[in-house]
């Protein structure tokens, strides 16, 4: 195999942390209504949010009390959108997700499914590196926005 994505997704076994662009976050934040006040998921250089957890900061770990944006690592998809919603629950947060929808695995069904908003992407993203710029290869797989609301 020997496609554009398939190099994406080799890469993602080295580097699993990719930034979200500034006009996919500008375009959830203004078409759905949402101000997320936490960037649950980023790096110094990559947060979308002034509050924000890194790798340091063991978000996985953190009470996510206000309305929260999430772009989570691939590698751990699982573990993220179990707690995202978990946080959801616990705290009646909006939260907003920013992942690839592969809607046939256990998490999207357990976490996603009748439980939030699904709203796909037209087309791949190209995801930010480590430095702020665009990914030379789209995503291996199309993305979509999960939002849990506050009741």
């Amino acid at each position: 195999m020997s496609g554009k994505s398939v190099q994406h997704l080799s890469s993602i076994n080295v580097r699993d942390e990719w930034g979200t662009p500034h006009e996919i976050f500008d375009y959830a934040v203004k078409k759905f209504d949402i101000v997320p006040i936490l960037d649950v998921c980023a790096t110094f250089l990559n947060r979308k949010c002034a509050l924000f957890h890194s790798k340091k900061d063991s978000a996985l770990e953190k009470n996510w009390v206000h309305t929260w944006w999430m772009n989570p690592p691939y590698s751990e998809i699982s573990t993220w959108m179990k707690y995202a919603y978990e946080q959801h629950l616990k705290h009646n947060v909006t939260g907003i997700a920013l992942i690839y929808s592969k809607t046939d695995t256990r998490y999207w069904h357990d976490y996603v499914e009748g439980k939030a908003e699904v709203h796909f992407i037209k087309g791949r993203i190209k995801f930010l590196d480590e430095y702020g710029f665009p990914s030379k290869n789209s995503a291996p797989y199309p993305s979509c926005f999960v939002i849990w609301r506050s009741k």
